[in-house]
């Protein structure tokens, strides 16, 4: 765990670590793009900066691919890394379980048989710039969290059990029904499938401009209850006592986190581990506080997503990989290992 001192230094490092990704990131790929280059076209296209640069040397064809192809795709990942990275810890922190991540209550299982639905009946409209694929899964996402959170309700509060169990059954009776529809349309199995599995593949800047104020208005909400949650790892009853309104709080948590990861799975298709492993790799760098928790997962999660990103449209290229199996990769032996690590301090 890191001093309080040197928080403002982890900020700082971590600042400094997602420069340097996004200019290597931009830079890797099928076409050869020096990070130098990179590097230029990117400021070339901040106002007053891109003034004072000459980036002609640069072809067009370069230029483009940098500013329309790969950069809003980074960003893009950072957005989905973030988000997702902040909703894990938020839902760790109020459920004070260290399995809690942003899919535990069944938004995933939504999400995944929207989409499904979209795939199999060729939808392809589309609404507010959402595709007919990403408008249906942010409503199977809302659809099936509404459920669980309808299930557990108990006289105006939400038991944290009830919670995960409606969770665990409505998760599988989505899923079920998601694996009735691939049976009966196996032609579409493979869309499917690469959907659930995540992909920034062909995203642009609409997709940016789609969820960025969503994860960033979500984020910061969930941080102005960081207080508040300290308090919960202490445990209910004495949160009550402090004078926290626990079922307010979690109320505002959970419709906050549901939404965001909505907004994230609607553009990115779903991406284990990250809302898992993050926040747990951040808190043992950082401590249990969520004033500084909070913003050092995201920061780590969309640094985290991007390095992931890059690997899965470079190792194989030209094929790409969806990057849900790369993070998974990376975060099933991490987890492996903390368990581990708890079974020796018990």
């Amino acid at each position: 765990m890191i001093s309080g001192l040197s928080k403002k230094t982890f900020f700082i490092t971590g600042t400094m670590a997602l420069a340097i990704v996004l200019v290597f990131s931009t830079s890797l790929g099928a076409a050869n793009i020096t990070p130098r280059d990179s590097l230029m076209v990117m400021l070339s296209a901040i106002p007053g900066i891109g003034d004072l640069l000459d980036v002609n040397h640069i072809s067009h064809a370069h230029q483009s691919i940098i500013l329309y192809i790969r950069l809003p795709r980074i960003i893009l990942a950072f957005l989905v890394g973030y988000g997702l990275s902040v909703v894990g810890t938020a839902m760790q922190g109020m459920l004070k379980n260290p399995m809690a991540d942003p899919f535990i209550i069944g938004t995933s299982s939504g999400a995944a048989l929207g989409a499904a639905i979209a795939i199999v009946l060729k939808f392809n409209q589309s609404i507010l710039g959402f595709g007919a694929v990403s408008m249906t899964a942010f409503v199977g996402a809302l659809l099936s969290t509404s459920i669980v959170y309808r299930l557990a309700s108990l006289k105006n509060r939400v038991p944290v059990t009830a919670l995960l169990l409606a969770g665990v059954a409505t998760g599988q009776f989505f899923n079920a029904i998601l694996s009735f529809i691939m049976v009966m349309a196996s032609q579409d199995v493979s869309s499917i499938i690469y959907w659930t599995m995540g992909s920034f593949s062909s995203r642009g800047w609409q997709h940016v401009g789609l969820i960025v104020i969503p994860v960033l208005v979500g984020s910061l909400v969930l941080m102005t209850y960081a207080k508040e949650l300290n308090l919960l790892l202490l445990g209910e009853d004495t949160a009550s006592n402090t004078g926290v309104e626990v079922d307010a709080v979690k109320r505002i948590i959970l419709v906050v986190s549901t939404l965001l990861t909505a907004f994230v799975v609607s553009v990115s298709g779903i991406i284990g581990f990250v809302g898992l492993i993050i926040p747990h790799v951040t808190r043992m760098l950082t401590g249990p506080d969520h004033r500084f928790l909070l913003p050092a997962a995201g920061l780590m999660g969309g640094i985290f997503l991007i390095v992931t990103d890059t690997f899965s449209r470079t190792i194989i290229a030209p094929t790409e990989l969806p990057v849900g199996i790369l993070t998974a990769l990376a975060g099933a032996p991490f987890f492996i290992y903390l368990l581990r690590q708890t079974k020796k301090l018990r």
